[in-house]
């Protein structure tokens, strides 16, 4: 029975291991570690600092290494137990040959000047040594803050530049609060507690492998014996590291959603504070920010952990360590091999040297906890990052210098996910006409148009442009024939010449007054403080509803394009204002092929034709008077609008 059970015993306890070896594995190559790599790649566009951060921490650690090896001779010297070297070595690149000639140079102090002496000149080469160690740690460091803020820097405007190439049905289903967090919170995230640590990813691994080196050097048994009990201490650490990270993602995902309901409480606070629903609006706050403050307790209180949980742990080997050695040196150990003869100062040099490892190996350890927390940020930055840009552009597009004769639609299909919002539309829109699109909300209008401009791509069918299928063109071309006027201003924290030349850096002051004027914004402008370099806050807030829409028919009286679009453009206008528009609307269309949407009959009345859209088909056509004589849904829509 006992030698039957023996081996599975055995084979039991190797499966055991090889399954630890995995985990260890997991936690810290590279399938655990693909992001940090992602994020390490950035670090090419450095490469100069890089090499010169790895040279001046190669001499860090080498003249550390120095500075812990002159223990020994000094010891040796205190104690006596070293003989004086009376013969002059051949120095040569070996350390054993650079020990030896340590030795007869200090011997010749010795009996030249005296032991205490010696011990003098033993001091102030520590203090050299020291010295030009962190002269030289300084310079690392000197290299590394371009590459830490660098990295950070391109992988923040990398993500802007990703988001301005996104379509807009990303914008729909995201959060905008959240992507928000995802520029802002997420890569601060990953400045502190992945950038922070490069130094320690360059350094550390490195003076461990000299200390390593130097410790076989004296006492190859004891550093084996090291390096069984070292990966122990990994495993523990690589288990917590996991939950940190878990922990990390959600504290994140918990922290954009706060930001999103701010930015949604500060977007609708006229409405909150009208229905009353201040408290509501409160008590839903202090729910995610206590979700969020449970999160965080969990993912601090982890990592907090990393420190003493470290430390007990290196110290725990190192008791064991010394325990191990000191039998070495008493020679009472009888499986020892090759150390039987390991000196007492020899063993505290060695010990000491040992001691010095434990520093790096703990920061490096506290740098993979800071290290797997960053991960969860950058996963949701990546997340931005790898989406896939569905409105591409073909290999070689073809041109669109101009528009010449029509716009055409066939057979055009559409759907947001399972919705259906345009079902097998044709229509031709001849070049110099003015057409109408009219609805009840959710018929496919801002869809329609949508279209034209590429902000979606058709399901089936296809759009054409001087017979030009617009996907088989050059994006910015098509683009440069639109111009774009919404229901909502949109428009930006900057001064009114800079809202009205948007996209236009090189228009002249004289072009920008001559649309202004078309515009009918010419006469409001003047009258502010600062003329056209007046700031008009965010969203264009110092300016009124009206005075904001004529701004943005200015921007498109300046682009001076073919083919205008209007989405409800004086939907949100009072009468007035309305007025002073569409006066500005009919001098903006003058000449222009215009596809308008709008649900007020001033706007429409007089468009060349008119298009009704229900439930994603087009179900009539025809003039004001012709659509009127019909008594179909047209007709119906109009008196419903009169009522």
């Amino acid at each position: 029975m006992g030698s039957s059970g023996g081996p599975g015993m055995i084979q039991n306890r190797v499966n055991r291991l090889l399954l630890k070896i995995t985990k260890l594995n997991e936690y810290l190559c590279f399938d655990h570690m693909k992001s940090f790599w992602a994020i390490i790649a950035h670090v090419k566009g450095y490469k100069g600092y890089a090499l010169l951060n790895l040279l001046f921490n190669l001499i860090t650690i080498l003249f550390s290494l120095v500075s812990l090896s002159m223990v020994i001779p000094f010891l040796s010297l205190l104690f006596g137990t070293q003989e004086l070297v009376l013969t002059e070595p051949k120095l040569t690149f070996s350390i054993e040959s650079m020990i030896k000639y340590f030795n007869f140079r200090l011997s010749q102090i010795i009996l030249i000047y005296g032991s205490i002496n010696a011990l003098v000149f033993i001091c102030l080469v520590v203090i050299v040594v020291f010295f030009i160690k962190n002269l030289f740690r300084y310079l690392a460091l000197f290299c590394l803050s371009p590459i830490r803020n660098g990295v950070v820097r391109d992988i923040r405007y990398g993500m802007y530049g990703k988001i301005t190439t996104l379509p807009l049905s990303y914008f729909s289903e995201a959060r905008k609060g959240d992507i928000i967090m995802r520029m802002t919170s997420d890569v601060q995230e990953i400045e502190w507690s992945i950038m922070s640590t490069l130094e320690v990813l360059f350094k550390e691994p490195l003076t461990i492998i000299a200390y390593l080196w130097a410790m076989f050097f004296i006492s190859p048994q004891l550093t084996l014996f090291v390096l069984v009990m070292l990966p122990l201490t990994g495993l523990v650490i690589g288990q917590i590291a996991k939950s940190l990270k878990r922990e990390s993602a959600k504290a994140q995902s918990k922290l954009g959603e706060l930001s999103s309901f701010m930015e949604e409480t500060i977007s609708g606070f006229k409405i909150i504070k009208a229905f009353i629903a201040e408290k509501i609006q409160v008590r839903k706050f202090g729910q995610i920010n206590n979700d969020h403050f449970n999160i965080m307790n969990n993912m601090l209180r982890r990592r907090e952990l990393s420190s003493p949980l470290t430390e007990f742990l290196a110290i725990s080997v190192v008791v064991i360590v010394l325990w191990y050695g000191a039998r070495i040196v008493l020679n009472v150990d009888p499986t020892s091999i090759g150390d039987a003869q390991l000196k007492p100062q020899t063993f505290i040099g060695f010990m000491l040297i040992f001691s010095q490892l434990i520093p790096p190996a703990k920061t490096f350890s506290k740098a993979f906890y800071l290290i797997q927390k960053g991960m969860a940020s950058f996963d949701r930055i990546n997340s931005i990052l790898q989406e896939d840009i569905k409105i591409k552009e073909k290999e070689k597009p073809e041109p669109l210098p101009s528009f010449e004769s029509e716009i055409e639609f066939k057979n055009v299909t559409f759907s947001y996910e399972q919705e259906v919002v345009l079902d097998h539309v044709n229509l031709t829109i001849p070049k110099g006409k003015m057409i109408a699109l009219f609805g009840p909300s959710g018929a496919g209008k801002s869809t329609l148009v949508d279209l034209v401009c590429r902000f979606y791509d058709t399901n089936e069918g296809e759009i054409l442009i001087d017979g030009k299928k617009i996907k088989d063109v050059k994006l910015n071309d098509l683009r440069k024939q639109l111009g774009y006027v919404t229901q909502e201003s949109i428009l930006f924290n900057d001064t009114v010449m800079n809202n009205i030349a948007f996209g236009m850096p090189d228009a002249k002051e004289e072009d920008i007054i001559r649309a202004a004027k078309v515009a009918n914004a010419h006469e409001f402008i003047a009258q502010l403080e600062n003329g056209y370099q007046t700031n008009i806050g965010e969203q264009g807030s110092k300016l009124s509803g009206g005075q904001r829409q004529r701004l943005t028919i200015a921007r498109a009286v300046l682009k001076n394009p073919p083919i205008l679009i209007l989405d409800e453009a004086t939907s949100s206008l009072d009468a007035a204002s309305e007025k002073m528009v569409q006066d500005a609307l009919l001098n903006l269309m003058k000449n222009r092929t215009s596809i308008v949407i709008a649900h007020r009959l001033s706007t429409i009345q007089h468009a060349d034709e008119i298009i009704v859209l229900q439930n994603g088909k087009i179900t009539e056509r025809g003039t004001h008077s012709g659509l009127m004589a019909k008594k179909g849904v047209y007709k119906k829509l109009v008196e419903l609008q009169a009522f």
